[in-house]
């Protein structure tokens, strides 16, 4: 079980860390602003194929996070359990 949480981890690290470089260079437009990280796309953001890019990866990033963390802490460990259930069942009967 401690594999699946290191991997976890540190896809939750990872790409979080890439997530936060992407929407802090995209989405904060000024450093005394209150909604740093979560206010709308800067006005240029979307223009180029190097933004483009950028916008679309700060948005992969985000959702590999949560939802490699969420496989490796959450689903993987539930199957686990599960076959482990349906065997004892099996070896039972």
């Amino acid at each position: 079980m401690a594999d699946e949480f290191i991997k976890g981890l540190g896809i939750l690290t990872g790409s979080g860390l890439a997530w936060l470089v992407l929407a802090s260079w995209y989405r904060t437009s000024s450093f005394e602003s209150s909604q740093q990280l979560i206010e709308p796309l800067s006005s240029g953001a979307t223009e180029g194929l190097f933004n483009i890019i950028g916008v679309t990866l700060m948005d992969v990033f985000l959702w590999f996070a949560l939802l490699g963390a969420l496989t490796f802490w959450v689903l993987i460990p539930a199957g686990h359990q599960i076959m482990s259930a349906l065997e004892e069942r099996r070896n039972a009967q």
